[in-house]
């Protein structure tokens, strides 16, 4: 599931504000036995959505002050999820800049608003008491996953261990569209094309 989902567009919609960015930068945790993983503690009252169905999204606070956003992908009693790292802007990003608290100078820039797990809730307005819990499987939701209205597919996709966590750290779980100048982490790769395609 992580890598069908690099390529697809996260979408927000509320009211006539509507908000797209292209998902180049996910992490899979892989329940109950991935010590890195929150569901490795068992199925709590937080943790509850990873142990539901699949298409669910899953939020929580890190350093209480961030939001991380995550996706269930497992069938029911079965947790597993992936984690949202990094989105390329399609659609809305003056709101996007607002949400962030910043000034764009120039498309350079562009990646500091969704480069990043803490950097992509913010600027998508996403909160644990927002979103948790969300199908983000259906249009009629104010979060969903969609297809990118204009062809896109999604190719060079690389996998590295996941990155800024302290358990497991070599488990080779995250999954990149290489060269995409909004990857985080010290395996962004400048891309003319990234940039390119965050002006539309």
């Amino acid at each position: 599931m992580a890598r069908e989902l690099l390529g697809k567009v996260l979408v927000r919609q509320a009211g006539r504000m509507r908000l797209a960015a292209r998902i180049v930068e996910v992490e899979a945790y892989l329940g109950e036995k991935d010590p890195a993983a929150h569901a490795s503690v068992g199925k709590t009252a937080r943790n509850a959505v990873l142990f539901g169905l699949p298409g669910f999204a899953y939020v929580y606070l890190v350093y209480g002050t961030y939001y991380c956003f995550n996706v269930s992908c497992e069938r029911e009693g079965k947790a597993g999820c992936v984690l949202f790292r990094a989105l390329e802007p399609l659609a809305g990003i003056d709101e996007m800049a607002q949400s962030r608290g910043i000034l764009l100078s120039g498309p350079r820039d562009l990646p500091k608003l969704t480069s990043g797990p803490g950097r992509l809730a913010q600027a998508f307005g996403i909160t644990r008491g927002r979103d948790n819990g969300c199908d983000l499987t259906s249009p009629h939701a104010s979060l969903w996953i969609g297809r990118s209205e204009k062809a896109f597919r999604a190719t060079g996709i690389q996998v590295t261990p996941r990155i800024g966590i302290t358990k497991a750290v070599g488990w080779p779980l995250r999954y990149i569209l290489s060269g995409n100048a909004f990857v985080s982490g010290g395996s962004r790769q400048s891309s003319p094309r990234g940039l390119r395609a965050a002006k539309n």
